[in-house]
């Protein structure tokens, strides 16, 4: 199957690499320029990256840490976590404020 279809590359072409010792996108485009022009191919080539042991991409981290990840997604691995105790303040979420808008 195609991962690639603006420089023609294949699933096989992208474990390959990932068996060589890619570990990131950029790394894999580096090799075989999958992911390079249009783009539409880096979730496919972040998911073999997953599949196949690599670190998942800081989206799927940020989203497991929040509570929004798939639950039928692998899991991420946990990033950095601040120290707790009496020297960590406890900060509220930054929120957004809401604008209301009027249609004329």
């Amino acid at each position: 199957m195609y991962v690639c279809m603006c420089h023609a590359v294949t699933e096989d072409q992208v474990k390959k690499a990932i068996d060589g010792g890619a570990s990131t996108p950029r790394q894999i485009a580096k090799g075989c320029r999958a992911g390079t022009d249009c783009g539409s191919c880096v979730r496919r080539i972040q998911a073999l990256l997953g599949e196949h042991g690599a670190r998942p991409c800081p989206t799927a981290r940020l989203a497991a840490k929040l509570g929004l990840a798939d639950p039928g997604a692998p899991e991420a691995s946990p990033g950095p976590v601040a120290p707790a105790g009496p020297s960590a303040p406890a900060r509220a979420p930054k929120v957004a404020p809401v604008v209301s808008l009027r249609v004329a």
